[in-house]
């Protein structure tokens, strides 16, 4: 795969994110740090894309729904701001996991160490918990997608659901046991196919495009749209870019993994690493947003909200095609079975930090990581993604009232808390992105309390 990490690999964007990096003030020891760093190779590769792989899942296939309902003036600035806050955000989680005084500290035990017990075991429950619901949503998801695409596409009988949702669900949850490299390795080779399909889709669109978004510089329009004011309606917007563009869960793994490969590096590389694949993913995901917003209408947007459906089930609809009708389930598949393993990894280590916090809740720390207690993970894992994904409920509301600001918290708001009070990241201390970053996490932490009263 080192053919594809050659140096115009996501160039203008990187160069410019670097350029940031170093306008901003980064310390003198950081910036020599890229002097002697090793060369780009085949596993800083897999890690671009399996983070890439990561954040691409069902909240892409809403985005350009909640995005082009406003019409052009919210897709313009999304368009903007896309790559600085994806890249500033998950580079201050980075060196926040990197902080820890110890080599191998994930990003649990680094909270613990710098915040203490109490805030390490609360901050701990939230981690699990902005993850952990979106590892059940998939879950029912990729059986309700290969339900749909054999009885529909292919002609044949579903054969039981808990039967089906065990075989996909017990599929994924093999590929996990195999190991994390084993997990990136796979999320890293289904990246290609989805970013042609994407890609291709947005290409396919392109004699569909009309001139209706460019009708909607009016303000009047927008609030006519979206049934919002420019402001409110960027405001909405923000949640839904922050779980579309999100991979978090993939950090503490990554960050601990290129630690150990790169050592004084580690900074330096890492940030290279997510450079690549943040430009990579805006460039990919921003294509398919306004392809897909330029072969419709903000008022065809409303009313593909409003059936609550995905883009790609609407345009399958609206457009009557048969490539799209067997497009759509095979790219959300895809999709859904990346994120799942990407987000695995991230509710194991908050599942197994909880139970190790318990334990260790009288001071004894007697308790660590151990194949033992990975097993067990594993099959907590396997029995409750399975029996949720058998029973299919709703669980959008969990996720709008838990998943959002929980992001929010553990992303945008406590990273860049710590860069300005934790002194292993004092060198990072005043830079505008940080207030940036937190700006947008209040931004976040305020639509979802905007969301629950307007419900009111």
């Amino acid at each position: 795969m080192s053919h594809v990490a050659q140096p115009n690999s996501g160039s203008v964007t990187s160069d410019s994110a670097r350029h940031l990096d170093t306008h901003e003030g980064a310390d003198h020891t950081a910036l020599n740090s890229s002097e002697n760093a090793p060369k780009w190779n085949k596993t800083d590769t897999m890690w671009m894309l399996s983070l890439f792989g990561t954040a691409i899942g069902a909240g892409v296939l809403f985005l350009p729904i909640n995005a082009g309902i406003g019409g052009i003036i919210p897709l313009l600035i999304m368009a903007i701001i896309a790559f600085p806050m994806t890249y500033w955000a998950h580079r201050g989680l980075t060196r926040f996991v990197l902080s820890g005084s110890r080599e191998g500290a994930d990003l649990t035990e680094t909270v613990e160490e710098h915040f203490g017990h109490g805030a390490g075991t609360i901050l701990t429950i939230l981690y699990f918990l902005s993850i952990y619901p979106i590892l059940l949503v998939y879950s029912v998801t990729i059986t309700n997608t290969v339900g749909s695409f054999m009885e529909h596409q292919l002609g044949v009988g579903q054969p039981p659901r808990w039967l089906l949702s065990l075989i996909l669900v017990g599929g994924l949850i093999f590929i996990v046991s195999l190991g994390r490299k084993t997990v990136v390795r796979v999320m890293s080779y289904l990246v290609y196919p989805f970013i042609a399909v994407l890609v291709l889709l947005g290409l396919y669109l392109i004699p569909k495009w009309n001139g209706a978004l460019f009708q909607t510089f009016d303000l009047g329009l927008v609030k006519e749209a979206s049934g919002n004011g420019l402001a409110v309606t960027l405001m909405l917007l923000v949640p839904v870019m922050v779980f579309s563009f999100n991979h978090s869960p993939m950090i503490s793994s990554f960050a601990v993994d290129r630690r150990e490969a790169y050592g004084k590096h580690a900074d330096f590389k890492t940030g290279q690493i997510l450079r690549r694949a943040e430009a990579l993913m805006v460039i990919v995901v921003m294509f398919f947003v306004f392809s897909c917003a330029l072969s419709l209408t903000p008022q065809n947007m409303a009313e593909a909200k409003e059936q609550n459906i995905t883009i790609l089930s609407y345009l399958a609809n609206h457009f009557d095609n048969p490539v799209i009708s067997w497009a759509a389930p095979i790219i959300a598949m895809v999709a859904v079975a990346k994120s799942f393993l990407g987000h695995y990894l991230g509710a194991a280590e908050g599942f197994e930090g909880l139970i190790i916090n318990t334990a260790n809740a009288g001071g004894k720390r007697h308790m660590t990581h151990t194949k033992k207690l990975s097993t067990i993970t594993l099959v907590f894992m396997l029995l409750t993604a399975w029996l949720v994904a058998w029973a299919n409920p709703s669980v959008l509301g969990m996720i709008e009232t838990l998943c959002g600001p929980t992001i929010a918290i553990l992303l945008f708001l406590m990273p860049m808390w710590a860069i300005h009070t934790v002194p292993a990241l004092k060198r990072f201390k005043g830079k505008p992105s940080n207030y940036f970053i937190f700006a947008m996490g209040l931004v976040a932490l305020a639509t979802i309390i905007y969301s629950i009263i307007h419900a009111l």
